[in-house]
């Protein structure tokens, strides 16, 4: 069977880019970034403009009228990129030619493309073949994927509120670091007193991560490590920017070895994760199967991590993510992103963009058996064209 058609539509106001939230969100509050040495987009990151893409949803649409769907964060910029360029490469092939298409639509982007929002592109275009190939033969993404290695997935939650994280049953709660180099021993000392009070609400063996966002400096990443261990911090998340990769073998080695060094939420395709295995030595990569590449380049990503001796577990991305996690050995958990305001309650990740998004119960999620993903667009929610496709 071959593929009719692709269309690339916008969403705004939420959906898949979960930084477009309400501004009192717990999500956007008083955030460490790189940005934050700048005293004026020190308090929220959409005031430095971390919501400007917006959703980018992609639809490849089978000769039967099957329609497989991919989202991302690449907005009318990847839209462009999406219709423009990458859907020559996908209408008129196999629903099976996966591999090709990935092959194809990346090298004939490498001249302005390779990390960022090309990749972002290339993800929904990949997710949504997946979600289309499963759903032609009738299988979950996880069953195209080798089967499930475990009846059900345990969940960690990134949220604002690890006390309550706890009381809904997950594995542990991963916070937002709120102050960077910038704002010196002052904001260290206020990001150890915020641990050292979660510790106490939430007890000995629950997990607390800090989630960091490429925000620190080395100097400042191990001050920071070595005052967490004392509370048990679990692991330091993104501490460098992407790119700097021998920053993070230097962290490693003065990290606590007690604590696990997370990252990779920004980086993109194998290659990336290789200098990034090989210099930064993590114990943990977080590949966000939305932006790495998708699900193509996820299995290639995770069979060097295996190699490597570093555990999987992907960031965020809710069903795109958790069919591959459940079918590997090298990814124990996943993660769970608290989308609601106040961090209180368990909802869609992705909501109001899909409908039928499963959601851990007890910090426990199954999957269902439906074909693809297992999503439907939401009919209630506006897709629109940026732009004349003619």
């Amino acid at each position: 069977m071959k593929i009719r058609q692709v269309r690339a539509l916008t969403v705004t106001g939420g959906g898949a880019d979960y930084h477009d939230q309400a501004e009192d969100h717990w999500i956007d509050d008083h955030v460490a970034t790189p940005m934050a040495k700048y005293p004026e987009y020190r308090a929220s990151r959409q005031a430095f403009g971390i919501n400007v893409l917006g959703t980018l949803v992609v639809e490849v649409e089978a000769e039967d009228g099957t329609v497989g769907v991919g989202v991302t964060t690449a907005g009318e910029p990847g839209a462009y990129i999406v219709e423009k360029h990458l859907a020559r490469f996908v209408e008129g092939a196999s629903v099976t030619d996966v591999e090709k298409i990935w092959d194809q639509m990346f090298n004939a982007t490498l001249y302005y493309g390779r990390k960022g929002l090309v990749l972002n592109a290339i993800s929904a275009v990949d997710l949504a073949l997946y979600d289309l190939l499963g759903k032609i033969r009738q299988e979950p993404v996880y069953a195209l994927l080798g089967g499930p290695v475990r009846d059900e997935l345990q969940c960690y939650a990134t949220t604002g509120r690890p006390d309550v994280a706890k009381e809904l049953g997950f594995l542990g709660g991963k916070m937002t670091l709120q102050h960077g180099p910038a704002e010196g021993v002052e904001g260290l000392h206020a990001n150890i007193e915020r641990l050292r009070t979660m510790r106490e609400r939430v007890g000995p063996d629950f997990w607390l991560m800090f989630d960091c966002w490429m925000a620190l400096d080395v100097e400042y990443a191990t001050r920071l490590a070595h005052a967490a261990a004392e509370y048990d911090l679990k692991w330091l998340e993104e501490a460098l920017i992407p790119d700097d990769y021998w920053g993070y073998g230097e962290l490693r080695r003065r990290m606590p070895s007690t604590m696990l060094m997370t990252t990779g939420e920004h980086e993109h395709t194998r290659y990336g994760f290789r200098l990034l295995l090989e210099m930064g030595r993590p114990d943990i990569i977080q590949p966000d199967v939305n932006w790495c590449g998708g699900i193509t380049e996820l299995l290639k990503i995770s069979a060097l991590a295996d190699a490597h001796g570093a555990m999987v577990v992907p960031h965020g991305s809710s069903v795109y993510s958790y069919h591959f996690v459940i079918t590997r050995h090298n990814s124990p958990f996943t993660e769970f992103l608290m989308m609601h305001p106040r961090a209180t309650e368990v909802v869609p990740m992705f909501s109001p963009l899909l409908l039928d998004e499963p959601v851990p119960v007890g910090g426990r999620l199954r999957l269902p058996e439906t074909p693809g993903f297992g999503v439907r667009l939401n009919p209630e929610v506006e897709l629109r064209r940026p732009y004349d496709h003619d």
